[in-house]
């Protein structure tokens, strides 16, 4: 059983915006709010960031057309006692997901957790259940 960290990355797509400013601030919100109607505020939120093309420097994932808005964001939760790094990847999108119908996940990183990260996350019970 292994304790890991997945980033989970998601498409927000946003309505009545006017700049990449206000899409995130209502990416951010939106999400937040599904999280914590879930219970899930353990669940990281963070804007995701592109690299641009031309010259590599990095920008955050927030793009504006008339007045729909797509932000890329990412999403990390902690896993524990996952039998495999697949298990802990089915489970934070499962647990995630629960908030955040319909919106796509996608794995992003994972990575096992180091000791001192160990606050905030998803525990389970032997039998893989959720505690």
């Amino acid at each position: 059983m292994g304790d890991y960290v997945v980033v989970l990355e998601a498409p927000i797509i946003v309505r009545d915006v006017e700049t990449s400013e206000d899409a995130i601030n209502v990416a951010v919100s939106k999400v937040a709010k599904a999280l914590n109607k879930e219970k899930l505020d353990f669940v990281r939120v963070e804007i995701g960031y592109s690299q641009c093309p031309v010259c590599g420097a990095p920008f955050e994932s927030a793009f504006v057309i008339g007045t729909i808005g797509l932000v890329g964001m990412y999403l990390t939760i902690k896993v524990y006692n996952a039998q495999t790094i697949e298990h802990a990847e089915r489970i934070a999108k499962a647990v995630v997901g629960k908030a955040l119908k319909k919106v796509p996940l996608k794995v992003y990183e994972i990575r096992e957790l180091r000791e001192g990260e160990e606050e905030g996350g998803i525990e389970l019970n032997n039998g893989g259940e959720v505690l």
